[in-house]
């Protein structure tokens, strides 16, 4: 798939991350909103009226969420293109099946990103291929359904049979830097370890199982990150100057831009560099 299909495309949306989702005051979010309830800085275009600002602002939460394309999908396809201000009445169904729609569409975005490891690329992984391309394709036809029937989806167990898919893809990317004795952390299994503020400045990390790791303002500057497995590792804060993430695997752009790189931070080539990491506030 083209990755960029599963990026957020604003511009195609109802603002539906505006709507639909409740906000917390706290250090990401300047006021509280209720869910469904349109956050004040909601244009007439559905667009955003302090887009530019919105760190600065207090909003720093609404900067580093990700619907995956789930929004224009939900906007444009499942509604056709008819808004909830234009037909008030599927506003609570258009909400609901945002979140759904936005799980499947991370699966895409993960499934696809295991297509494109080497070692699932290489002939040993021909038989995973095959898997992954088949979840490829019954996750885009849940996705073309009705409303109704996302609403009705059972969303957990379609992600544990995919999910299983990912770990094997993992293990298999993972490989050279696992088993037997290893310096540092290298291949470690760290998943959902509590990192928080962990001193890992340089730590060679590749090939560690980091998945759903606390590393919310972890020391990670200069640290190997290649192949490490980083899905729903939380990043907040992190301090990733220097760090070479270039192949991390299921890295996500929401997680780099809940963290602190800067220019020589090494990204994958299929997301960006967060602005706000080559700017003098991070």
């Amino acid at each position: 798939m083209d990755p960029d299909v599963l990026k957020a495309d604003c511009g195609s949306c109802f603002g539906l991350c505006c709507v639909a989702l409740p906000f917390q005051a706290s250090t990401d979010f300047a006021r509280n909103k209720d869910g469904g309830t349109p956050c004040r800085n909601l244009q007439d275009d559905f667009r955003c009226g302090i887009h530019k600002r919105l760190r600065t602002d207090g909003w720093k939460g609404c900067t580093v969420f990700e619907c995956f394309g789930a929004g224009q999908k939900i906007s444009r396809h499942t509604f056709g293109g008819t808004s909830w201000r234009d037909a008030p009445e599927t506003a609570g169904t258009m909400f609901s099946t945002f979140g759904v729609m936005r799980q499947l569409h991370e699966l895409l975005w993960y499934v696809n990103g295991a297509l494109g490891f080497p070692a699932v690329a290489a002939p040993a992984g021909a038989g995973l291929r095959t898997k992954l391309r088949s979840a490829v394709d019954s996750t885009l036809r849940l996705t073309l359904s009705p409303a109704e029937a996302l609403l009705e989806l059972d969303v957990d167990a379609h992600r544990g049979r995919v999910n299983t898919l990912l770990l094997e893809a993992s293990a298999l990317a993972r490989a050279p830097h696992t088993g037997g004795r290893r310096n540092g952390k290298q291949g470690a299994e760290l998943g959902g370890a509590d990192l928080m503020g962990a001193r890992l400045k340089g730590t060679d990390l590749r090939g560690a199982n980091l998945r759903g790791a606390w590393l919310i303002a972890a020391e990670l500057r200069d640290a190997d990150l290649r192949l490490a497995d980083m899905i729903g590792a939380d990043l907040r804060d992190a301090d990733v100057r220097g760090a070479d993430l270039s192949t991390s695997l299921f890295l996500t752009q929401p997680q780099l831009n809940a963290a602190k790189g800067d220019a020589g931070t090494k990204v994958p080539a299929s997301l960006e560099v967060p602005r706000h990491w080559l700017s003098s506030r991070n």
